[in-house]
């Protein structure tokens, strides 16, 4: 999974990876020139007293160390810029697949993972590449240029190389084999704190309300512990492979050093190759340093790019005509009548026993206003969810203006709808960008025409800076009231051909909830409004009211003719009777 992402997506990054590449080889090649040049300077310069080679030699060595030097700040700039490229293109990729996600697909990976894989997985990549891209190069050349030099200087001290260098390869390679699982557990511990960080954060007031701070702290506690025991066992691992690097490496320094001097003794070796030997050996085994560093890196960034991967290679369920099996050609521009219109329609969750709709029937003409009704469970948001293709049926047909949504553009077919979920939500920013959210181009006069539609102009009106007024992210400084009105309203600003309301009225009065449907009649004539709603009398004028029990249509008609011949809208409705007249 890990080669296959960088291969997709260092592509781009060919040119910069070669610079690297270069300046590296550069680079390396004068750093194993210098112990020679210091080796010349101690035999031929410091021994026989030539003061003018040692300062010749001496400049070379100055001009190489400059060399290596402006080489390795070259390397590292071009690596950073490759890294940092490569993760922004990463995380795009991740934001703009998922942006593509059905409902059915956020739901299976959650919301809380898909965002540490697009934060923390996509760092872990991108730090990999950082360091493989100053160190990957330079290891291998340093390691093998360093045994070919060393084996110039002195072949009888080979042997110390030839010991050395694989105890730790081997070494190494044991410790990141238990690495690898160590660090997906990890990342799936990451997962696991993030959502139940965000699940007590989003719902402090009910923790706070049934007194559970300690259940939570508790919880929030035990995925803690859970995190920080996975960790501390990766970095036992890790923490083991630089003493073992450093033992092997003092170790062989003493070895060189012991039998060196035997051979310097015998005049088998001179004093300044013995030195340049050492110092071979110290780079040779340094390059496994930095290769380990990068090792290091390898099993963590191997475990994020699997889930990243894994992110990438979920097809979503809803999936534009052109890329569908076999694929059709999109319909661009259907007829604007504004109609809705539901056949047989079916939908069956993954694993589900039995579908929450069956063979749902029915029509919205444009012009008129069409209400679902049922109790907690009957599948009322999810057949709202099935006109903009937030999901798709499992059988049956969806019709928006007599053209299967299947078959039409997904942007066309959400620029003809307005939809007010049943969990209203601001984004951070202004209360202008927010009703601006569907229709960039849309001037003031159209947004206080809107919020005047949806009765909220009074409240935005009073704001210290109106339009400019902050919203903070999620609408978390409104009443829930205002933040319905205000999603309200976002919908009524792009003036779409199709309305689809989902229990959008809830948060309301009554007085404000009949002033808002007085309001929204000659907003919406043109077009076809479907109202999911809990209270009969937010739908008692509706051209047609559907009702679902069990996910089945028992009864479709006006308020009048439902009562006589629906009983399960007639118990709807004497329960909220029952309920108003106890009140």
């Amino acid at each position: 999974m890990l080669i296959r992402l960088l291969r997709r997506y260092l592509r781009p990054y060919a040119r910069p990876l070669l610079a690297v590449t270069l300046f590296q080889f550069v680079a390396t090649m004068a750093t194993l020139y210098l112990p020679r040049l210091n080796a010349d300077i101690i035999d031929r310069g410091i021994a026989r007293g030539d003061t003018g080679l040692i300062v010749r030699l001496g400049g070379w060595m100055l001009l190489v160390s400059a060399i290596q030097l402006g080489c390795s700040i070259a390397a590292v700039r071009y690596a950073a810029r490759t890294a940092t490229g490569f993760g922004r293109d990463l995380r795009a990729a991740v934001f703009g697949h998922v942006t593509r996600f059905s409902a059915r697909e956020v739901a299976r990976f959650g919301a809380p993972s898909l965002i540490t894989r697009n934060t923390n997985d996509v760092q872990q990549v991108q730090m990999l590449v950082l360091v493989a891209g100053t160190m990957l190069v330079t290891a291998p050349i340093m390691s093998i240029g360093g045994l070919v030099m060393a084996l110039r200087e002195d072949v009888g001290l080979s042997w110390l190389m030839v010991v050395s260098l694989p105890v730790v390869a081997v070494a190494i390679s044991l410790i990141t084999r238990r690495l690898v699982p160590l660090f997906r557990l990890q990342q799936t511990r990451i997962d696991t704190v993030n959502r139940v960080l965000r699940e007590q954060i989003a719902g402090i007031r009910v923790v706070r309300a049934f007194v559970r701070e300690p259940y939570e702290t508790a919880r929030f506690g035990t995925a803690n512990a859970e995190l920080t025991g996975t960790a501390l066992r990766a970095g036992r691992l890790l923490a083991s492979i630089f003493p073992l690097v450093m033992l092997v490496l003092n170790a062989s320094s003493v070895a060189v050093l012991w039998f060196g001097a035997q051979r310097v003794e015998a005049g088998h070796l001179q004093v300044g190759a013995l030195t340049a030997f050492l110092a071979y050996l110290t780079q040779a085994l340094a390059a496994v340093m930095m290769a380990t560093l990068t090792l290091m890196m390898v099993p963590r960034a191997a475990a994020c790019a699997e889930r990243i991967t894994e992110v990438l290679d979920t097809r979503s369920s809803v999936v534009p005509p052109a890329e569908a099996v076999p694929p059709r050609e999109p319909v661009t521009r259907p007829p604007l009548r504004g109609e809705v219109e539901l056949r047989g329609v079916e939908f069956r969750y993954p694993g589900a026993a039995a579908p929450v709709l069956h063979d749902v029937t029915f029509r919205a003409t444009a012009g008129t206003t069409t209400a679902v009704v049922g109790s907690t469970g009957a599948g009322k948001t999810t057949l709202l969810s099935l006109v903009p293709r937030l999901i798709d049926v499992t059988a049956g047909t969806v019709l928006v203006d007599g053209v299967d949504v299947r078959d039409l553009d997904p942007d066309t077919l959400w620029s003809r709808i307005g939809l007010v979920p049943q969990r209203p939500y601001l984004f951070t920013g202004t209360v202008a960008s927010n009703l601006r959210h569907g229709r960039p181009d849309a001037t003031d006069e159209d947004l206080w025409s809107a919020l005047e539609t949806a009765q909220a102009r009074d409240f935005v009106a009073a704001m210290p800076d109106g339009l400019a007024a902050e919203i903070a992210q999620g609408g978390t400084n409104l009443s829930g009231g205002q933040r319905q009105r205000l999603a309200i309203a976002r919908a009524l600003v792009r003036r779409p051909a199709v309305y689809l309301f989902d229990d959008s009225f809830s948060a309301l009065d009554l007085g404000t909830d009949a002033r808002l449907r007085a309001a929204l009649k000659p907003v919406t004539r043109d077009a076809a409004v479907l109202v999911v709603a809990q209270r009969v009398s937010t739908i008692v004028d509706a051209d047609q009211i559907v009702v679902l029990e069990g996910g089945l249509v028992v009864g479709v008609g006006r308020h009048a003719e439902l009562l006589d011949t629906c009983p399960t809208y007639a118990e709807i409705v004497a329960s909220q009777r029952t309920e108003a007249a106890t009140a």
